[in-house]
């Protein structure tokens, strides 16, 4: 990389520290006081899990500073910052090396996920300057409206995204695809974009994000990837997946190759009180060491485990039961942002 390029490097790589939001009102803390203590005691369980293996910051609002500090690990940072939502991978910058291998903020464009009816985001939409401020490193300002939670890469030049994210009219009025790939190589360093199709059935619907790769799909290494997977053909996403994997066997990443793909069966839980669930594995987050992943109380969760120990080798797997996550719209990683450790020149 020359000095100017901008590079998104693997999750997996070497972490400074993670970034959380604390849940603050509406729907994420719910409609009790049993919800809203649920809604805490998760994005804490959360938060301390990784503080066992990186540094944490956690953003909240004056008004739950006190109880984020009763549920939260001591050596978790608690920063004061006024919120809509509770989403930091959505709201929060994308980290990314620069040509000296410092590090960098993009701060995309927060729109609600595509102005949905239901959200809020005046103050969301500030966040990804004030992580940067906060981390003290420079900000890259796009002008595309995307979320951390739409893309996935591999560190090597390839980023996986959903058309029906990106191309949103409702994020990007008129854009194409071509100018969404520039703008990913511009801030990304993405050479190859690999589109599926469209993201879960619950995700698309009127609550949901329009189709997130992040519980979808996610890349291991050069050329691996692990795709979630619906066996049990009375769920939709059954169809969904195949679609999405037909379209992925004859996709190559930014180094030519075609992906070797391990699926991550879904939950044998198929349905809650809204309908179909979108309940999966793929949305784990890499920690320095570690991985801490979603649980469901399901016969499954013991499979998901070892299939993620084979997938990231030499890193201990932690799980946390994400089912409040998921009833309020994403998972453990849709509520952390990681911030990559600077390379040190040789």
């Amino acid at each position: 990389m020359t000095s100017t390029t901008l590079r998104m490097p693997a999750e997996g790589d070497p972490h400074e520290r993670t970034w959380m939001a604390w849940p603050s009102g509406g729907y994420t803390l719910g409609d009790s006081a049993a919800d809203a203590e649920r809604a805490r005691v998760t994005w804490a369980a959360v938060a301390n899990a990784i503080g066992d293996f990186e540094p944490v910051v956690v953003l909240a609002p004056t008004a739950e500073l006190t109880i984020a500090r009763r549920l939260l690990s001591a050596g978790i940072e608690l920063v004061e910052a006024e919120l809509d939502d509770a989403w930091m991978r959505d709201i929060g910058p994308t980290f990314v090396h620069d040509g000296a291998g410092g590090i960098s903020a993009v701060d995309w464009v927060f729109t609600g996920w595509g102005r949905q009816s239901w959200a809020s985001w005046e103050k969301d939409a500030r966040i990804g300057r004030r992580v940067a401020e906060l981390a003290g490193v420079p900000v890259i300002a796009s002008e595309l409206a995307n979320e951390g939670g739409g893309i996935h890469v591999d560190g090597r030049g390839t980023v996986l995204a959903t058309r029906t994210v990106q191309l949103d009219p409702g994020r990007n009025p008129g854009v194409t695809a071509a100018e969404v790939e520039a703008e990913f190589a511009r801030t990304i360093g993405a050479e190859t974009t690999v589109w599926l199709p469209r993201g879960l059935t619950r995700d698309s619907e009127r609550f949901g994000t329009r189709g997130h790769v992040d519980i979808v799909a996610t890349l291991t290494g050069a050329g691996r990837m692990l795709l979630h997977a619906q066996p049990d053909e009375s769920h939709p996403d059954a169809a969904v997946m195949r679609e999405i994997r037909a379209a992925l066997d004859t996709a190559q990443d930014a180094e030519g190759r075609v992906f070797a793909i391990t699926e991550l069966p879904a939950p044998r839980t198929l349905r809650d009180a809204e309908g179909a669930v979108d309940w999966s594995y793929v949305n784990h987050s890499l920690v320095n060491g570690g991985v801490v992943a979603c649980s469901f109380d399901d016969p499954n969760d013991a499979q998901a485990i070892e299939l993620l120990r084979d997938a990231y080798p030499g890193r201990e797997v932690v799980a946390v039961d994400a089912r409040p996550l998921f009833d309020r719209g994403g998972g453990i990683h849709c509520i952390t942002q990681h911030q990559p450790a600077p390379i040190t020149p040789l």
